[in-house]
């Protein structure tokens, strides 16, 4: 037979270009996949109807030329169906946003409408264990009609299609988001269900089911909008945390929210600039009235303590008394937790307590400092916030401000009253920093409230003007009794500070805390905290 070294011998017919047969065929079957998805008509279809492609949506949002893709070659498992689902309904791989990795994936809607079956999931699957021992955050495009029928009606195919536990063992080691990119039901609603930071795109529809099958189900005929539109989520159901008018803006909320988050769970935040304009700031003095009762825009005060005015709010439109977001001060990334007098005179409600929660659980597996700016008068009360189980919201605000181990530090701007003052991390609550201005009020409760508690029936025979006169003068005294030297000289209060100082003040002690000693989110009790409840 010879002594031919391995390897030699004819091989395969080189093409024309010089490359082997077998390498031409791979690039022209790779380039037929990715070009024609589920099929050139389909890809029509669908910009169509003003939409893009989930390659397109992948395209637009990564960096130019770092999408690296993963199972390009999938298929659907059904012997009949091989040739005409390319990548089994779902696109993903790995690529650069603004530079650093991330891993993404998504719905195809021109292949069986997205839709999930076994192939396609185990695709999700893998692409989600790659992120996660990378370290790299996920963004989801969910644009997915559901489960594959009839794949997954017989029990074999049923039971390849099961929930993943991934998303619940993520464990917020690496940050995962969710695009709405098109109507989202079954599979990819479940994702965003799972996800830190949601954006739906007007337009879409977020749901468990679809429209015609709850039709189906129970005989309600009911519209996308009405199901799960961006009205619904954003200001009912609270299940996104932003709207999106266009792809484009959905892409860059994204690209925002991961700015300030580390990669993932292990690694620290970037510090983004800093070092400047951390002079005193006299515009503060005008911003908050002393009147007690007016109300002001919380967001004009944040937009004077954070780096260029720049912050990312979550679920702005629920909730509306708190304003939770992320900003810089001095170029370190943290999370916001400030009352809001012009909603509501800033009292916390349910859907308050919900959203700061969430925003305490984001930071402290990240390890982003949180910042407090209080000016509560209280908590709601009424049948219908007791109906809406005000009681556990609030306590389980207070359970995840207690378990989180990041800096925490506290402003009290106006007033602090009951309550809502140690729920928003006041004195002995683990908050690092209690800062208070010198005309906050903190006590029990509102003086004006504690004179009518204490002195009304005694006063109940005069005339209205003159029993509401001897009231303010009663709550006045009481008032004496509120001011923040009392609180700062027992040390529940670290410090009194001139308003003008407060972005200074703040920026000085993030920079102090910066040199602490981490420890890993993943080793936190918030970590493993559920997404949603």
């Amino acid at each position: 037979m010879g002594d031919a070294a391995v390897g030699e011998g004819p091989g395969p017919a080189p093409s024309e270009a010089g490359r082997p047969r077998v390498v031409e065929e791979l690039h022209a079957r790779r380039d037929r996949v990715r070009r024609e998805l589920g099929g050139l008509d389909k890809v029509d279809r669908v910009h169509a109807q003003g939409r893009r492609t989930i390659r397109e949506h992948l395209g637009a949002f990564l960096d130019p030329g770092s999408f690296e893709e993963v199972g390009t070659f999938s298929r659907s498992a059904n012997p009949l169906d091989v040739d005409v689902t390319p990548g089994d309904g779902k696109i993903g791989g790995h690529g650069l946003l603004d530079g650093r990795p991330v891993t993404v994936y998504g719905d195809d809607v021109t292949v069986r409408r997205g839709s999930s079956s076994i192939v396609g999931s185990r695709k999700i699957e893998r692409l989600t264990e790659q992120a996660i021992r990378a370290g790299n955050p996920i963004v989801h495009f969910g644009q997915t009609g559901g489960a594959r029928i009839p794949d997954t009606l017989g029990t074999e195919g049923f039971l390849q299609v099961t929930p993943k536990r991934s998303p619940s063992l993520r464990r917020r080691r690496v940050p995962l988001c969710t695009i709405v990119a098109g109507d989202s039901f079954g599979g990819s609603s479940f994702v965003s269900a799972h996800s830190d930071f949601v954006v739906q795109v007007r337009g879409t529809c977020l749901a468990v089911t679809s429209p015609r099958v709850v039709e189906v189900a129970t005989g309600e005929d009911i519209s996308f909008e009405e199901l799960g539109g961006v009205d619904v989520h954003a200001r009912v159901t609270g299940q996104i945390d932003q709207v999106a008018e266009t792809d484009d803006e959905a892409y860059e909320l994204v690209r925002r929210f991961l700015a300030y988050l580390p990669p993932n769970a292990w690694t620290p935040p970037e510090r983004v600039g800093g070092g400047s304009a951390l002079g005193a700031d006299p515009e503060l003095y005008r911003l908050v009235p002393e009147a007690r009762r007016r109300g002001y825009d919380m967001r004009r005060v944040l937009a004077r303590l954070v780096d260029g005015g720049e912050l990312l709010e979550l679920r702005p439109l629920m909730g509306r008394s708190l304003v939770c977001c992320f900003a810089r001060i001095d170029g370190w990334p943290v999370g916001i937790v400030a009352s809001q007098p012009i909603q509501q005179a800033g009292v916390l409600g349910p859907d308050a307590c919900d959203k700061a929660a969430k925003l305490i659980v984001l930071c402290d597996a990240f390890n982003l400092p949180l910042v407090f700016l209080q000016d509560v008068p209280g908590f709601l009360v009424g049948k219908q916030v007791e109906h809406a189980r005000l009681l556990h919201k609030a306590i389980m605000f207070q359970q995840a401000l207690h378990l989180a181990e990041v800096p925490k530090l506290t402003v009290v701007l106006r007033k602090a009253f009951g309550l809502a003052y140690f729920s928003l991390a006041g004195s002995d609550q683990g908050t690092d920093v209690v800062l208070a201005w010198p005309g906050a009020e903190i006590g029990f409760m509102d003086p004006d409230v504690g004179a009518s508690v204490l002195y009304g029936t005694q006063f109940q025979d005069l005339e209205r003007t003159e029993r509401l006169a001897e009231l303010s003068r009663r709550a006045d005294s009481l008032r004496d009794a509120t001011d923040p030297y009392g609180g700062a000289g027992i040390m529940k209060i670290d410090e009194v500070i001139d308003p003008a100082d407060t972005r200074g003040t703040l920026a000085r002690y993030l920079g102090r805390f910066a040199g602490r000693p981490f420890e890993p989110g993943t080793a936190r009790p918030l970590s493993a905290w559920p997404t949603c409840w």
